[in-house]
């Protein structure tokens, strides 16, 4: 009876869609950048795929249905980004040099801990583009010679890392420019941070959102002399 419910193509769906809807009722009840609907889907699914021995293959079968939906989605923040258009005008230049610096501090930042931990090459070309949104991420990892599936998880690792920590780094250092707020979550934390920045508020989220496309855009650059 399990295998034929888990070898079905829709459960892997199924399963990440119910999982993601009590982190989202988790998130509601207790308002706190540690409940992220996110992170606690992940956790659920890995919990369900483990006590009930379902192997992983099974999962994506469906599941991989979710990855057609990323592109579209990226794109989806150009809204935001529009919405705030005059905002961009006005700081044009500080948003551009603030992408392209964090872009090429990233690469730098995964080829010297990759190298400084003896890290395979493969390794290294794995966690370059962990900058970038995940379809980006995925070709230029796929391009370099890196393990796609392990580019994505380190993506979304980074992408939950920062809409965690963000709201409580705000808190701490009292940061007070909304642009620059935008624009480091988006150079950081990719598009799962860009969902948290749009919580934040509309300039952090459509700022976050155009660092996600200038990131990924410069990344794929970056790659094409290593």
């Amino acid at each position: 009876m399990k295998e034929v419910l888990t070898q079905s193509d829709m459960f892997g769906l199924f399963l990440s869609c119910l999982t993601y809807a009590i982190g989202l009722k988790i998130k509601q009840k207790w308002n706190t950048p540690i409940a992220n609907p996110l992170l606690i889907a992940i956790a659920l699914c890995i919990l369900v795929l483990t006590v009930f021995d379902i192997p992983y293959a099974d999962y994506n079968q469906g599941a991989s249905g979710i990855t057609l939906l990323l592109v579209p989605a990226t794109a989806m923040l150009g809204i935001s980004i529009y919405k705030e258009l005059e905002t961009l005008k006005k700081n044009l230049l500080p948003v551009l040099v603030g992408c392209i610096v964090g872009s090429v501090v990233s690469v730098i930042c995964s080829i010297v801990f990759c190298r400084l931990f003896g890290l395979t090459d493969e390794l290294v070309a794995t966690m370059i583009p962990r900058a970038a949104t995940s379809p980006i991420a995925m070709e230029v990892a796929e391009n370099l010679g890196g393990i796609v599936p392990v580019t994505v998880a380190v993506v979304i690792f980074s992408g939950i890392v920062g809409a965690v920590t963000v709201p409580i780094f705000i808190q701490i250092l009292r940061w007070k420019n909304r642009v620059a707020t935008g624009v480091a979550i988006g150079v950081s934390s990719s598009a799962a941070g860009t969902s948290k920045a749009i919580e934040i508020g509309e300039v952090e989220g459509a700022m976050s959102g155009l660092a996600v496309g200038i990131t990924g855009l410069l990344t794929v650059v970056i790659a094409l002399f290593l």
